[in-house]
């Protein structure tokens, strides 16, 4: 049986290697990938550009103006002296956002009335939407609060003590909160999956395609040891590329790896019993190369969807949550943050490990047995 599976095997890392381009696939796209990663796919928004339209123009506008200028969030592009260029400017996305102050605002506010401000954003990206009302939210918050206690001073009689919560925060993981530390240790599950299922899905189909299917199944291989050969050096294949992102991950882009590093591996191979598996499943329903490729694309995509990459699924509905716990990526995924990010043990994964030590051996046995049956 050692001979046999060696066999296949040795043809099977051949057929891999053999051509530079896939070497290039192989080892090479996967660093191009978390490279283009590291630096793109960033939540982190910083001199956002934005235009001022003071109409009131006081000190108490100016001074307001200088808090948004003077912060590393916002960057004030354009001053604007009519109404037609704010349409003008967010329509051509040359500004993000644009500060308004009509006539009276220092006057409420000298007049202890509510001084009104807008701020008028665009609304395209949701999220980055979002992210630039926090921004001046604080800003604005921190504004009232340095009037609100000028104001109090002198009706304190000049004290310099002024009741106040100081909130001091301490991040705990994440102390600068870089987005890249929490991308990149998802996109060693991106890629472990799609290359993982890619390959092993291909693997069968290209037998079909080129004719030899038919001389492994007359041959005195059995299924089991076909399927082992067919998809042990794509497993192999996938550690190799975790290792290397894993790699660059930490000693290029200075992601942190608190966790342990065995953990991880034993980890990734209890997950690539459920991609593998899937593959197998996916070359025995496939006839073309191009038809497995497809498969392998409509399959992943729902899967990084309900795996929490980009969208927490906490804050999908319900029912979209409890179809996640069949995810295995999920699983993974909180695997490979958590080991890279808390530094956690296998004290707080084992439910995640074992959830994909589960869902694989179902897999893989399902898969098996559907490619004995097309066998035989």
């Amino acid at each position: 049986m050692l001979d046999r599976v060696s066999a296949i095997l040795k043809k099977e890392f051949l057929q891999v290697f053999r051509d530079p381009k896939m070497r290039l696939i192989i080892f090479i796209s996967p660093l191009v990938q978390v490279l283009i990663f590291g630096y793109a796919a960033t939540m982190d928004i910083t001199n956002v550009p934005i235009a001022v339209y003071d109409i009131d123009n006081t000190k108490e506008s100016r001074a307001l103006i200088r808090d948004f200028s003077y912060s590393k969030y916002f960057d004030i592009k354009y001053y604007i002296v009519e109404e037609p260029q704010v349409n003008k400017l967010i329509d051509k996305s040359k500004v993000l956002a644009v500060l308004k102050f009509n006539a009276g605002f220092a006057r409420d506010l000298t007049g202890n009335n509510p001084a009104e401000a807008q701020l008028i954003v665009d609304g395209t990206d949701s999220n980055a939407t979002s992210i630039i009302m926090n921004y001046a939210n604080t800003i604005i918050m921190d504004y009232n609060f340095r009037v609100l206690k000028e104001r109090s001073q002198v009706y304190l009689s000049g004290r310099s003590v002024f009741p106040a919560v100081d909130l001091r925060d301490r991040r705990w993981f994440n102390e600068n909160l870089e987005s890249r530390n929490y991308y990149i240790p998802g996109v060693i599950v991106l890629i472990v999956t799609i290359m993982s299922l890619l390959l092993s899905a291909m693997a069968i189909v290209r037998e079909k395609e080129i004719g030899t299917m038919e001389q492994l199944i007359v041959s005195p291989i059995k299924p089991i040891e076909l399927i082992i050969g067919k998809i042990v050096p794509f497993g192999v294949i996938a550690l190799v590329q975790m290792t290397l992102i894993t790699l660059l991950g930490v000693f290029w882009f200075h992601v942190p790896l608190r966790g342990n590093i065995l953990l991880l591996f034993v980890s990734t191979i209890l997950y690539l019993l459920t991609t593998l598996g899937a593959g197998l499943f996916l070359s025995t329903i496939c006839s073309t190369q191009q038809e497995a490729m497809m498969s392998v694309f409509l399959f992943n995509f729902p899967a990084v969807l309900l795996s929490g990459f980009a969208y927490p699924i906490a804050n999908m509905p319900k029912i979209i949550q409890y179809v996640t716990y069949l995810n295995p990526q999920r699983y993974y995924l909180t695997i490979v943050r958590y080991i890279f990010l808390k530094g956690v043990g296998i004290s707080v994964l084992w439910e995640e490990m074992l959830a994909l030590l589960v869902i694989g051996v179902i897999v893989i046995t399902v898969s098996s047995m559907r490619f004995q049956k097309r066998l035989g």
